[in-house]
């Protein structure tokens, strides 16, 4: 769900946004998108995520396409590029055709203290303990931070009661998304993900983005890399340490409407 803010910037209350997201008694979503005026040099918008749960995401990769299709739909802005202020950093969108759109994230973030990653050892996999299971994470933070695990199977994954348990690892310290990736070939893998604030969802652009650079670091995938997950399929492109990630998928309005914020 996304929130046009900026004729009429507003505060948003976490317990409006929690009866907003409920699937039975409100609007119901996974996250909360919010376009607001732009608080910083050179960027076309300020760019605000809230969890289904009230509490607020540094980054959402796949909402940089709703709210990039958005402003270009309601005629906002019509400059094909922009640039996004978010709490994980500054992106960069593209609009590609009217519903393509490609986003450039931030290199990611690999040094643990950064992550935040508190394992015992500094190297690229630890060992993590959860449901009397051993699982072997990649650590990545896409400006939010990520636990990337690679599984021979996606069928029959218990992500709800595994990923609730590795969230509230002490190895992270402020929660992580949590990826769960097959690797089908060096090109095409596929992900279901436990979002922090939010349980699985259907996508998840930053874990897209983290399970193939994960990947790469892994030696499982080379260059542009297809990732299905239940809700679709995103393209992602990933140079190597220390350079972008570029994200490129779809976006389709579902529907529009009103809200009255009561004062």
């Amino acid at each position: 769900m996304v929130l046009d803010c900026l004729s009429d910037p507003q505060s948003i209350d976490p317990e409006l946004v929690r009866s907003w997201s409920d699937r039975k008694l409100g609007i119901g979503f996974d996250q909360l998108l919010v376009i607001a005026p732009p608080t910083v040099p050179n960027a076309d918008f300020d760019y605000q995520i809230y969890n289904a749960d009230g509490s607020r995401a540094q980054q959402c990769g796949n909402g940089t396409r709703c709210v990039a299709f958005l402003v270009n739909h309601l005629g906002l802005n019509k400059n094909p590029h922009l640039l996004w202020n978010s709490a994980g950093g500054m992106i960069e969108t593209t609009l590609q055709n009217a519903k393509q759109i490609q986003t450039l994230m931030p290199a990611p973030i690999l040094e643990h203290k950064d992550i935040p990653f508190e394992g015992k050892f500094e190297q690229l996999t630890e060992d993590i303990m959860v449901c009397e299971q051993t699982f072997c994470v990649t650590p990545v933070s896409m400006g939010n931070p990520h636990g990337v695990i690679f599984v021979n199977s996606l069928r029959d994954l218990d992500v709800k009661s595994l990923g609730e348990e590795m969230n509230a690892h002490d190895f992270f310290p402020e929660g992580a998304n949590i990826g769960f990736c097959q690797v089908v070939d060096e090109q095409f893998v596929r992900l279901r993900v436990y979002e922090r604030g939010v349980g699985e969802t259907l996508a998840c652009g930053t874990g897209a983005c983290a399970a193939v650079v994960a990947a790469h670091l892994n030696g499982h995938v080379n260059g542009r890399v297809k990732v299905s997950l239940p809700g679709g399929k995103l393209h992602i492109d990933w140079p190597g340490k220390g350079r972008p990630v570029t994200m490129s998928g779809d976006s389709n309005l579902v529907h529009r409407g009103e809200i009255i914020m009561e004062s």
